[in-house]
């Protein structure tokens, strides 16, 4: 049994072992915590593995919409210098599992496996909270996860919302009602971010138009966070990931960083954030986007509206 150092041990220490798929059993997980990990993995410059999640409690309390399209999102794709593959799966038939298992296999092989208390979610690896693993038989393991596995659906199957119940993220959200007018009168804490610089200008080469240069992806962007607000606490630092779901439905997967916290980005790929504001603005992959643009469309910021320390709502409608 060990409760120190879990996120080393159970996520990343094995990969230097040889361990090249990542099979993760958990009742409860977010696309916060699958974002963290691929992006850990990019950052720590391991060889290449696969991952696959399957989360076990749905049968029982279903899944937020929110939760749900950041996992479609990620799910299919590889990640250059990180992972090859990284799947989503959700439990679908009766009875729902409420283990966390956490199996490595090496060339198909299993080689490690753990199991404890920590589910697959930002609170249990990145935070303070007091979390118990222990190692378990590797072969045991996987056993169980492949049971497990034949009643689950991946979470972009066509018929999937046939076979899971998604639920609302919020009821301020949800609400039939313009939700920004609903989240302003619930008193939820706001802040506004500008899309300028502090000249009132448009950056050249940097926020909107942080890919600007040559051999950059030209949608990579960045939305700039003042220190006196990144001071607050307001956004979750330490390179945290959080989901936002915009005023026209989309749900983006954010972390703030950079110098002094100062910009807010979509981590696993830079340039999502600009080809999303380029589309509302009418304008093409990987356009320069200038401060007529802004003012034609409408608005020169946006604005943020923190429901708890992982859901945030982002309003950037005329």
């Amino acid at each position: 049994m060990f409760t120190n150092n879990i996120p080393q041990r159970i996520l990343f220490a094995p990969s230097l072992q040889g361990g090249n798929t990542l099979l993760i059993l958990s009742g409860y997980a977010t696309p916060n915590m699958a974002s963290w990990l691929i992006k850990s993995f990019q950052e720590q410059d391991v060889s290449p593995i696969n991952i696959s999640l399957l989360i076990g409690m749905v049968p029982y309390n279903g899944l937020s919409v929110p939760i749900h399209e950041g996992f479609k999102e990620l799910h299919g794709k590889a990640y250059p210098n990180a992972v090859e593959n990284f799947t989503c799966s959700y439990v679908c038939e009766n009875p729902p599992v409420h283990a966390n298992l956490y199996i490595w296999l090496q060339d198909g092989t299993p080689m490690l496996a753990y199991t404890g208390s920590a589910e697959f979610v930002q609170n249990a690896f990145i935070s303070s909270r007091k979390e118990v693993m222990e190692y378990c038989d590797p072969e045991e393991a996987y056993d169980f996860f492949e049971k497990v596995e034949a009643s689950s659906i991946y979470c972009n199957h066509s018929e999937v919302e046939d076979h899971i119940v998604l639920r609302p993220t919020h009821q301020i959200l949800d609400a039939e009602n313009n939700p920004i007018t609903t989240l302003a009168g619930e008193g939820i804490g706001s802040i506004k971010l500008s899309l300028l610089t502090n000249k009132g200008d448009i950056g050249e080469k940097s926020g909107l138009n942080w890919g600007q240069r040559k051999g950059r992806n030209r949608n990579q962007s960045y939305i700039h966070l003042p220190s006196q607000i990144a001071r607050t606490g307001f956004f979750p630092l330490n390179k945290q990931h959080f989901t936002v779901v915009t005023d026209d439905g989309h749900t983006l997967l954010l972390r703030v960083e950079q110098q002094n916290n100062k910009a807010i980005t979509t981590p696993l790929s830079n340039a999502q954030l600009g080809e999303y504001f380029r589309n509302r603005l009418g304008l093409g992959n990987g356009s320069f986007v200038t401060k007529q643009d802004l003012l034609n469309y409408g608005r020169t910021d946006v604005t943020f509206y923190k429901i708890d320390d992982e859901q945030y709502f982002m309003d950037f409608h005329v």
